[in-house]
């Protein structure tokens, strides 16, 4: 996956979207124009993005970014994109917390002007860690850092996982309850489980991942604690740093009610995918880095809260990721860039992980 060409994202034109941009700027900033248009490089899989600048004598906003819907066409990662949910979510961050997340300026619910939903948010300028190539590899500015650079970015970047879980008040966070009935975890997990249902709906099924959703049962945590907003993708792919601060929370379409550990099972997990496929091509990778008891250290130092029931937390991340992994192949498959296996395990890229994990011998 880090050495392949990316899957595409998109089957719009840039050049008409930007154009159409232009024309509804306009109707919200008269006199105003877009300028220095442009798609980022790591224009990522569920949305689109655009950059563009505000050429106007008194811009709300200059440094421009806009957040599209997926394009239909383009074989959607997820089912629904909402993105009334996530500009309310930003908000609802940036006024309940000290967290760095980016002015939202507008948004756009019809679907008209540029063909889908869209919002218009600030564009923060910094150095994002990359997924491809990921950051666990060498050459690129982070493995190149400093032990003590990283050390102070990982501790940084609790912090607003913990700073978001103590300062949003729960009751405010009632719009983005997931559908069902039962506590947050178990509305997570069932929505997880509609969400495997549409992707290999037609297609053939996983059995790693349905035996993964039965070894959760069985680690079922005795008492998933309070529930708190979730950021949903917290990693640091999605912040923006200056240097080593954190200067933009981005990408909160996860985003959910849901006890503690679910956002520290994706962040120790995420960055063990990473480091787990840098191993496997051949590199050192950064074994210190995020390690697992040191991000449950440092969490508890922050909230006093220790984590607990671990194991199944960052099983259930590698889990989530497992299906959304699915789901992006079968794109390359519906695009003609992949075929089917005879095993459909092995589409999903961390599968070994994932099993070793269900057999619980993964952390050792």
């Amino acid at each position: 996956m880090a050495t392949a060409p990316r899957p595409r994202t998109t089957t719009r034109d840039p050049e008409e979207l930007a154009h159409r941009l232009t024309a509804w700027l306009d109707t919200r900033l008269p006199g105003a124009k877009a300028v220095d248009i442009r798609v980022p490089a790591s224009n990522g899989m569920s949305s689109e993005t655009l950059l563009f600048d505000i050429e106007h004598p008194e811009p709300p906003l200059r440094a421009c970014a806009l957040r599209l819907a997926a394009d239909p066409a383009a074989y959607t990662v997820f089912p629904v994109y909402d993105l009334p949910r996530q500009f309310r979510t930003m908000r609802l961050v940036a006024d309940r917390t000290d967290l760095p997340v980016p002015e939202v300026r507008w948004l756009e619910e019809d679907p008209g002007p540029l063909g889908a939903p869209f919002f218009v948010m600030e564009r923060v300028e910094g150095r994002v860690p990359p997924d491809v190539m990921p950051y666990t590899y060498e050459g690129n500015w982070l493995h190149a850092a400093t032990d003590a650079e990283r050390e102070g970015l990982e501790a940084a970047s609790i912090g607003l996982i913990a700073r978001l879980h103590d300062q949003v008040p729960p009751t405010e966070t009632e719009f983005l309850a997931l559908p069902g009935e039962g506590d947050a975890l178990g509305r997570h997990v069932a929505s997880q489980r509609a969400y495997y249902e549409w992707v290999v709906d037609g297609l053939a099924r996983s059995p790693l991942i349905e035996s993964a959703f039965d070894r959760l049962t069985e680690l079922w945590p005795a008492d998933p604690g309070e529930t708190v907003l979730n950021w949903g993708d917290a990693r640091i792919g999605n912040v923006v740093y200056d240097g080593f601060d954190p200067v933009a929370v981005l990408d909160w379409e996860m985003a959910a009610p849901a006890p503690r550990e679910v956002d520290l099972g994706w962040t120790v997990y995420l960055h063990r995918f990473f480091q787990d496929l840098t191993t496997a091509f051949g590199q050192a990778g950064l074994p210190e880095f995020f390690r697992r008891d040191r991000v449950e250290a440092r969490y508890a130092e922050l909230t006093g809260h220790t984590p607990r029931d671990m194991d199944f937390y960052t099983l259930y991340a590698a889990l989530r990721h497992a299906i959304v992994m699915l789901r992006v192949a079968y794109r390359q498959v519906h695009f003609g860039e992949t075929a089917v296996p005879a095993d459909p395990d092995t589409l999903i890229l961390h599968h070994g992980s994932l099993r070793a994990m269900v057999q619980g011998s993964y952390w050792g």
